[in-house]
């Protein structure tokens, strides 16, 4: 999961990370996070652990020197930088899914959705649109396949739904592309 570490300004934002922690929890999934005690990552762990869930969280000892650390959770992994972070979780990890958030949260998303691209990894990825917040991010994405900066096939491989019953089962039927369907950037 990536989420904010701020609740945002719509108490929308919140409700989502509760109901996607209670929703994963029900279902037996594990939540791996950036182990935030705080915003919607705090939400997000809480939920999950108060539906019986079990949470991973992985956070870089920087972070944990300001005290946002969440230390009710099953297992707080400390790193030394957030390149070990971002590693770590996509170890963990069998699917990524976006919650709102700021630069951070994009920027771990589309690390692994780099990694995904390259083959690095062939593990799915989802944005959980609540209240319309990743529109103009999917807009955005899909100018850059009309622009051919960002293939088709790519572009299928972050699932986007408001949903979350929804995206879960996007999640599960995905098939990863493989990197020789894409590298001839010059073809058409």
């Amino acid at each position: 999961m990536f989420c904010g570490s701020n609740a945002g300004a719509n108490p929308a934002y919140t409700a989502a990370a509760e109901a996607v922690g209670r929703g994963l929890a029900q279902r037996g999934i594990r939540v791996v996070y950036g182990g935030g005690r705080v915003g919607l990552m705090g939400a997000l762990a809480d939920a999950a652990r108060a539906a019986g869930g079990e949470v991973v969280g992985v956070m870089p000892q920087a972070l944990i020197d300001r005290e946002i650390g969440h230390d009710g959770i099953d297992d707080l992994r400390v790193v030394g930088t957030m390149h070990e972070r971002k590693a770590l979780m996509v170890e963990l990890s069998e699917a990524f899914i976006g919650l709102p958030g700021g630069v951070g949260t994009l920027e771990e998303l589309f690390e692994v959705y780099t990694w995904a691209q390259l083959g690095i990894h062939a593990k799915p990825l989802g944005l959980l649109d609540v209240a319309g917040y990743f529109q103009p991010l999917v807009a955005f994405l899909d100018h850059a396949v009309q622009e051919r900066f960002l293939r088709p096939e790519m572009r299928t491989l972050l699932a986007v739904s408001d949903d979350l019953d929804d995206l879960l089962a996007a999640l599960e039927a995905s098939e990863p592309v493989t990197l020789h369907k894409w590298i001839d950037l010059d073809e058409t």
